[in-house]
């Protein structure tokens, strides 16, 4: 998951994070994770480290704990042991210094770390070019004044003189700790770490939970000069990208097929802890398979694991796991890569992990705002010999009715879901630029059109055939409206979903719900052969059953004399070439309209380029002077740089995309869809791509002084009027709500205003999307947990904005979506920024609490009472709806109760503890 996002919203306008990544920093006897931003400004750059305690989504998520300006003083170096060097799945140890400092971070293996190494090596560099040019850092004391915590990073800081002493401190392995218990046993006695350190003691070999099952796999070709080299900023220039071109061309002629076995598995473990031997699922094979990938779901239901990254149940799974596998050979767990509740484990054969290589994982959440991570991916992403594979686990969309949701998840999936690619010229590799990809999971697709007593009677008679046919899977592959070019095997077992759990027995439950084949492999490839697709009935821990698949993979393996032969003979052509010649491009256009742009909705327009000249080329889109990107933040280029061969050609998607960032200003007409990108050759000239489009204005991300000032849809108003409300809004509204109630001036404002149309109470907007969830959604199961249809928030916001139809369209779930979007898009929050830190301060007494309301702006005021009385007749049903009080606080206080700055844990807490006193 790409958290540079979150700190992005940390930020001003003016700077701008590159990118981020994971790390610990590593003190005497522990770590502690934090996130590194780098941050430009005014060509200057400077590292970011935050505190975080879950994922970090939103702003709300890290706070800046200090930050090293990277000038003449800075300096990064690598100080990895030998030992941890040929461990390709190892984590990378680096020591940062900045004048008399020195933290030492862990940075975890992947095409993250790599790419954010890089780019701090590459702005170090833009410092040494020009020594005599002093940066000032103007820009980064506004945040140097909001840094809390510095003590705890000091206990991270020693001056050099200190820790020149201890000069061997990186190379001790982290003990894990007494409070998580010892995985010793999980690793077996002749693992690969264990190889590759030769004579170390049994005592050296202790290593922290997350070292346990990080990845223990070792590659021959990952020797301490090049994994050093990812410190160096690897250069990708054009003979590069033209060599590899022409042996991907030229596959064929130096490699050649072998067979190895997949062991794919899906488990939905309904948040139970390990209860029995997972040996009836794992090792059902006769022969042990090369290659384990094993998919869970709903690995731990609490709150706390849906709201923080961190659950106990991961290692408990993880050891239940291991002691399940084949008996006969070793294996090297690889990669295991969890997002809350699903979790994905890749394990190999020893003899196989120096065939293991470009390596990475990544999640994709798909939960309620397309933020949370109770349902979404993992994917883990490597090649193995010459073959490229993506193995995907995913938790679709629940209930019966949503099976369209369920292919917007895939689909939302598939296009989210990225990997970083080591040369930065390159774009993401999404799961579909493989050579296989394997697909697991809880999908979560039903059986329709047939009661639950005609399902049982197929399932009793064995008639799985007929069955299936019901299957809205099936129905959703025949009408390629998801998994287009995926395979399934036939299915001649009974449904997994759903048991009383710890039996065989068909739910039992009030609702009873009907069996149905929820837990599926598919797998998209050439070469490749299904063995066996079956359940099994064994495992009773959970109220799905585990399902499993062996696929023997043809895997491309590479003829050494062969690849010798082929990359002689190519570089010989290259050689050839004639370096004068100059790059040079045609372009399918050079103007591009956007018509009729709309809040959150997707649009893009296809750019077409061609390699015209007598060599490859490689182009780049760049910023203008005086701007930190490439384009306004509304707009995209998709790939942004890339590399053609001589007589190639490539399309670039140009997306626009406004959300709550950019919406405001557009709304009004301060900002229009206006732009010129610059495309730039390497060793040729710049071409300029001018975007143009029209805005259609909406209330999403106008404020509430606005809204409630107009009686006419959005898109009715004048541009003049909105942008004089704009204007106006919200600091008249919150400066005459500061003024006494007798205070004259406020007196002679609501006259004024009694001259004119009396501006509504509340949004007419907000009003629409309450009192349809009050007439219609009070008794809604699992309402603001469950994500609606994208197309369905289209026709609400149309509808919103337009004034047409006169009743919102869409589901429950939609119309409850599109009001926490609706509130998350507000500019001002309805508790206005001025009040935060006064509703911190009292929020453990509900008079004081009260009291802030009633300071309230007026129209602020009537739109929190009005959503509190709404969510309070909500809890009235709570037996109907699930709702509780801590579900209603959690998500909607981070909506309504809003800082400028980053939210703490301890200031999340306190504004749910504000908001608990409206509810109750």
């Amino acid at each position: 998951m790409d958290q540079s996002v979150a700190i992005q919203e940390t930020l001003g306008r003016e700077e701008n994070c590159i990118v981020a990544a994971q790390c610990d920093i590593l003190l005497d006897n522990y770590s502690e994770s934090r996130l590194l931003g780098l941050v430009e400004s005014a060509k200057e750059h400077a590292i970011f480290i935050y505190s975080h305690r879950r994922m970090a989504i939103t702003a709300d998520d890290v706070s800046l704990e200090d930050i090293i300006p990277i000038t003449l003083d800075f300096a990064v170096v690598e100080v990895s042991s030998p030992e941890q060097l040929v461990v390709v799945g190892a984590d990378t140890r680096v020591r940062m210094s900045y004048k008399d400092e020195e933290l030492e971070l862990k940075l975890p293996f992947g095409s993250h770390s790599r790419l954010f190494l890089c780019e701090v090596n590459k702005a170090w560099s833009d410092v040494c070019r020009v020594p005599t040019q002093v940066p000032r850092f103007e820009w980064i004391k506004k945040y140097k004044k909001a840094v809390k915590g510095q003590e705890a990073m000091k206990q991270a800081i020693a001056p050099l003189e200190v820790l020149s002493n201890k000069d061997n401190q990186h190379q001790k392995i982290e003990k894990l700790s007494e409070k998580k218990g010892s995985l010793e046993k999980v690793r077996s006695p002749n693992s690969v770490l264990q190889k590759s350190k030769g004579n170390s003691t049994q005592d050296n070999q202790s290593i922290s939970s997350r070292e346990e099952r990080d990845d223990l796999v070792r590659s021959s070709s990952h020797t301490t000069s090049n994994k050093a080299q990812i410190l160096a900023m690897p250069q990708f220039g054009l003979r590069d990208n033209l060599i590899r071109c022409e042996l991907l061309k030229n596959e064929d002629s130096y490699t050649y097929l072998e067979n190895f076995s997949f062991f794919l598995g899906t488990y939905n473990v309904n948040g139970q802890t390990p209860k029995e031997s997972l040996r009836p699922w794992l090792s059902c094979t006769l022969t042990p398979p090369d290659i384990y990938c094993l998919g869970f779901q709903e690995l731990d239901l609490s709150k706390e694991a849906f709201f923080f990254s961190d659950t106990p149940k991961e290692l408990e799974w993880l050891k239940a796991v291991y002691e399940a596998l084949h008996p006969e050979p070793k294996y090297a767990l690889v990669k295991l890569i969890r997002l809350v509740g699903i979790m994905l484990i890749f394990y190999v054969k020893e003899e196989h992990a120096e065939f293991i290589s470009d390596l990475d994982a990544e999640t994709v959440g798909t939960g309620i705002m397309g933020r949370m991570g109770n349902k979404g991916a993992v994917a883990i992403r490597f090649r193995f010999h010459n073959s490229d594979i993506c193995v995907v686990n995913s938790h679709l969309a629940a209930h019966v009715e949503e099976y369209e949701r369920r292919n917007q998840d895939f689909k939302d999936i598939c296009g989210r879901l990225q990997f970083r690619q080591l040369d930065p010229t390159q774009p993401p590799l999404t799961i579909m630029k493989h050579n296989v990809v394997l697909w697991i999971g809880d999908l979560n697709y039903r059986i329709s059109d047939l009661d639950v007593d005609s399902v049982k009677d197929l399932i009793t008679k064995k008639d799985f055939e007929t069955l299936h046919s019901y299957d809205q899977l099936k129905r959703q592959l025949d009408k390629e409206a998801v998994f287009v070019g995926f395979e399934e095997g036939e299915i001649d077992f009974q449904p997994t979903y759903k048991y009383d759990t710890g039996s065989d027995n068909w739910d039992t439950s009030e609702k009873c719900r009907i069996p149905a084949w929820c837990d599926r492999i598919l797998w998209k490839g050439k070469n490749i052969q299904q063995e066996h697709y079956k359940s099994h009935m064994a495992v009773r821990t959970s109220d799905h059953k585990p399902v499993s698949s062996l696929l023997i993979i043809g895997i491309k393996r590479v003829n050494s004399e062969a690849y010798k032969k082929t990359f002689e003979e190519i570089v010989r052509n290259i050689d050839k070439m004639e370096n004068e010649c100059i790059p040079s491009l045609s372009l399918s256009k050079r103007e591009l309209h956007f018509k009729d742009v709309k809040f959150m909705q997707h649009q893009a327009e296809t750019l077409s380029l061609f390699n015209d000249g007598q060599v490859p080329c490689q182009f780049e889109f760049i910023q203008k002077p005086n701007e930190s990107t490439y384009s306004k933040p509304w707009l995209t280029a998709n790939p942004s740089k890339g590399f053609i061969a001589q007589g190639g050609s490539m399309d670039i998607d140009l997306e626009v995309f406004v959300n709550r960032s950019t919406a405001t200003d557009l709304n009004c007409g301060k900002q229009e869809i206006e732009d010129i990108l610059v495309l730039h050759l390497e060793r040729g000239k710049d071409y300029f791509i001018s975007v143009t489009g029209n805005y259609l204005s909406s209330c999403y991300g106008t404020s509430i002084y606005s809204l409630c000032h107009m009686r006419e849809p959005i898109q009715d108003m004048p541009k003049e009027i909105l942008l004089q409300l704009a204007e106006k809004s919200p600091n008249d509204d919150i400066a005459t709500a500061e003024k006494s109630p007798n205070d004259d001036t406020a007196t002679t404002e609501k006259s004024s205003e009694d001259d004119t149309e009396k501006p509504l109470d509340i949004p007419k907007e907000l009003w629409m999307m309450v009192d349809h969830l009050f007439r219609k959604a009070i008794d809604q199961e699992d309402l603001f947990q469950q994500p609606g249809l994208r197309t369905e928030f289209a026709e609400i916001r149309d509808c919103l904005d337009s004034g047409m139809p006169d009743s919102l369209p869409g589901s429950n779930h939609s119309v409850a979506e599109a009001l926490l979007l609706f509130l998350d898009a507000l500019p001002e929050p309805v508790i206005p920024f001025s009040f935060y830190q006064q509703c911190l301060e009292c929020s453990s007494n509900a008079a004081q609490c009260a009291k802030v309301i009633s300071m309230l702006p007026q129209y602020h005021k009537n739109v929190f009472n009005y959503l509190a009385a709404f969510l309070r007749e909500l809890l009235k049903n709570s037996a109907s709806n699930r709702l509780d009080v801590a579900i209603l606080a959690t998500i909607f206080a981070s909506l309504l109760l809003r800082s400028r700055k980053k939210q703490d844990f301890a200031e999340k807490t306190k504004t749910q503890e504000f908001f608990q006193h409206f509810l109750t």
